[in-house]
């Protein structure tokens, strides 16, 4: 809101440097109380689950705070049985839209999940394209195959919540070279 009245007062033909002046001061001080609640809210995180804290943030390209936000929304991963929930409770889980004789809908995300955590994901989703292993080899492979950019990063807002609920699950730090067991025939 302060940075469109900053813009609309620089657009003004006679501009009031008072009230730009006064306007950025106000940015800068809420800019200020952000930085000490989001340092208040890893403080309270550390205490309230810091083993999730310690495994969420290994997963590469996961920072603070998708971090923090996983934690709360999910409380703890208290109720989160498996990673499909959590995928759908991100919003990302993709459904396909079909009713009557429109039967030739493109599938797309359900978006019933909470969209600042898909935000935070899918940002997390851009960085995570060029520094997390598995999450790279994901995305070119569908690029590769033809599929659009963006169908690319919600598969790996998917993979990347895949490896947090996988972290989360068995209680370790993220490895990027791990491989699972193959099962015994």
């Amino acid at each position: 809101m302060l940075s469109n009245q900053k813009h609309s007062i620089g657009l003004l033909p006679v501009q009031s440097k008072e009230g730009l002046k006064a306007i950025e001061k106000m940015i800068a001080a809420f800019k200020m109380e952000i930085v000490k609640l989001e340092k208040k809210l890893l403080e309270v995180l550390q205490l309230w689950q810091p083993e999730q804290v310690k495994n969420i943030s290994s997963v590469m390209s996961i920072g603070k705070r998708a971090t923090a936000m996983l934690i709360v929304a999910t409380q703890g991963f208290k109720n989160t049985i498996s990673h499909r929930q959590l995928v759908s409770f991100a919003g990302l889980a993709p459904v396909q839209k079909s009713s009557g004789t429109s039967i030739k809908g493109r599938p797309s995300i359900s978006r019933q999940g909470g969209k600042e955590l898909r935000d935070v994901l899918y940002m997390c989703a851009m960085n995570a394209k060029r520094n997390n292993i598995a999450c790279k080899a994901l995305y070119e492979r569908l690029i590769a195959k033809g599929k659009s950019g963006k169908l690319a990063l919600i598969a790996v807002c998917n993979k990347l919540l895949r490896q947090v609920f996988a972290v989360v699950k068995n209680n370790t730090t993220y490895q990027p070279n791990y491989c699972s067991p193959k099962p015994l025939k």
